[in-house]
């Protein structure tokens, strides 16, 4: 891979005051320089809580502190010894994880099957100095609360060596639940290849800010990056190379398994994309029988778009398609298979739409439920198929009523705005990494929308959430992700996360600097935007 090309990052010793009198989103905007407080005022953390009640004195993580779970349910045990896993390194405390009745003054975690305010993510966290309790109704909502708790602590809990302390959770009750039930983050590995171990980095990242599905974009033009065994030249071949040249790669079927085993883990749906019938150089390369010519064409390692298709009329198009779907859908136990579907424009409308109506059905033969760009809507999208919508703010009415009638008519939206959500867009124009073409899109501008109203004509009830693209035609490079992704991936799941009554600027921007020294202890490079302000600025 490329040398790593760095923007600089704070300094882990920097830390950031709360601003006085603070609860949740109440910060003054000029408040963003200091110390960082030692108890960090509830309900001060990115996505902000629905519901923040202070009260009282704060808990101490003590060297004695338990945490208690219900040992007989192996979920709660696992997020027992996750929320273990990530407070030892930095406090030195042995933290045993323990059955609930001997967690007396340490931290509780409580599934109650009867509170249905909660949802299946929702959480109530109550602190106080005899203790904290964290109660939900599900699983995945133990493991929210348990980033909330985390963030309540000092930013040096995220070190992986023994750090002074004290640790201390500020008294009183969060009640929280999300806007959206979808809330995505989608990694381009296609462009850029990235490992296993890479890819397990961000979905921790991911998990910070309680995102839970991850959308792997795995086949274009550039590489195919999934082992498909009764098609293996599409990786071996088609997955030997990336943009500008540099060697591939592709996840074996256990490597892709274990991607989805350890984005469960951390409550993360995996999305498999396989992008059809355009952006497939790289199988047309490998299988002379998809082109129409019966002809390969060479590797492709540039970045246009639009030049490539599988040949729609050929029969042997559609055994491939259900050989690919069939292998993929066995290897994720998810709802969701995407199917692309954008910038086709190398296939003639007519054929776009005869392809979409064959496919849309395999992927429901398989079990799952159809994702496409929003050019599926150009075609019919299949019964509860979701688009996702990656227009512009000056995208065409015409374009956008079509994508709104279809939400009209039962189509669910993810939306993606490319000048808002792509993560590979320059910031400005001295940004050293990304592309232009949706405009810069700067931190305010990527947080400062309302998906319930971004799309004309399309009822609220369509929106199932929001997703973060972050295409890899320039990102080749761990630090490059961080570098694109922070500081705009926590408004970002703020968006998707948050009471749309909670959205407000200039206190998210607050609590957005007060992000930096996390930022820091976790090793996440980001660009320091001039619109955010950061501790010693």
């Amino acid at each position: 891979m490329s040398q790593r090309r760095r923007i600089p990052h704070l300094i882990g010793s920097l830390l950031l005051v709360a601003a006085a009198g603070v609860g949740c989103g109440e910060a003054s905007a000029d408040s963003g320089a200091g110390a960082e407080p030692e108890v960090r005022p509830l309900g001060r953390i990115v996505p902000v809580p629905a519901s923040v009640t202070p009260e009282g004195e704060p808990y101490a993580l003590t060297r004695d502190t338990r945490i208690g779970v219900d040992t007989s349910s192996r979920a709660s045990k696992a997020v027992g010894r996750y929320l273990a896993g990530l407070l030892r390194p930095a406090t030195g405390f042995p933290l045993p994880v323990v059955d609930e009745e001997a967690a007396d003054g340490g931290v509780r975690l409580r599934l109650d099957p009867d509170d249905g305010a909660l949802g299946d993510e929702g959480y109530r966290l109550h602190s106080a100095p005899e203790g904290v309790t964290l109660t939900a109704r599900e699983p995945a909502g133990l493991f929210r609360g348990v980033q909330t708790l985390r963030q309540q602590l000092p930013s040096a809990v995220e070190h992986d060596s023994v750090q002074p302390g004290p640790w201390n959770i500020a008294g009183g009750t969060i009640t929280d639940t999300p806007r959206y039930a979808y809330r995505g983050a989608m990694l381009d590995v296609s462009r850029h290849f990235f490992t296993v171990d890479e890819v397990k980095r961000y979905i921790d990242q991911l998990a910070l800010y309680k995102i839970n599905t991850l959308h792997l974009h795995l086949s274009d033009d550039q590489g195919w990056r999934i082992a498909v065994d009764s098609w293996p030249r599409l990786t071996t071949h088609g997955g030997s190379t990336e943009v500008g040249g540099t060697p591939g790669g592709f996840y074996t079927k256990a490597q892709y398994k274990e991607i989805v085993r350890y984005a469960a883990s951390r409550y993360q749906e995996v999305i498999p994309e396989i992008d059809m019938p355009g952006h497939t150089f790289a199988a047309l390369s490998s299988y002379p029988e998809l082109n129409c010519d019966g002809i390969a064409p060479p590797l492709y390692t540039g970045v246009k778009v639009g030049k490539s298709s599988l040949c729609v009329p050929k029969a042997v198009t559609y055994d491939f398609v259900d050989d690919v779907i069939r292998e993929i859908a066995e290897l994720t136990p998810g709802r969701y298979l995407h199917i692309g579907g954008d910038e086709a424009h190398s296939t003639s409308h007519a054929d776009y739409v005869t392809f979409m109506d064959k496919v849309q059905p395999v992927v429901a033969k398989y079990g799952k439920t159809v994702v496409g760009w929003h050019q599926l809507t150009g075609a019919t999208p299949a019964k509860d198929a979701l688009v996702q919508y990656w227009g512009l703010d000056r995208t065409p009415a015409a374009e956008k009523e079509r994508v709104a009638a279809a939400a009209r008519n039962g189509t669910g939206l993810i939306l993606s705005p490319a000048d808002r959500a792509y993560l590979d867009m320059k910031y400005a124009n001295d940004t050293t990494l990304g592309l232009t073409w949706a405009g810069y899109v700067e931190v305010r501008r990527s947080y400062d929308w309302d998906p319930a109203t971004y799309l004309p004509g399309a009822p609220e009830s369509a929106v199932r959430g929001v997703e973060a693209p972050l295409w890899t035609e320039t990102l080749s490079t761990t630090d490059d992700l961080d570098v694109m992704a922070f500081p705009r991936l926590p408004g970002l799941a703020e968006l998707g996360w948050s009471p749309a009554s909670t959205h407000d600027w200039d206190t998210y921007k607050v609590r957005l600097a007060e992000q930096a020294p996390r930022f820091a202890a976790l090793g996440i490079d980001y660009y320091r935007s001039p619109q955010v302000p950061w501790p010693g600025e």
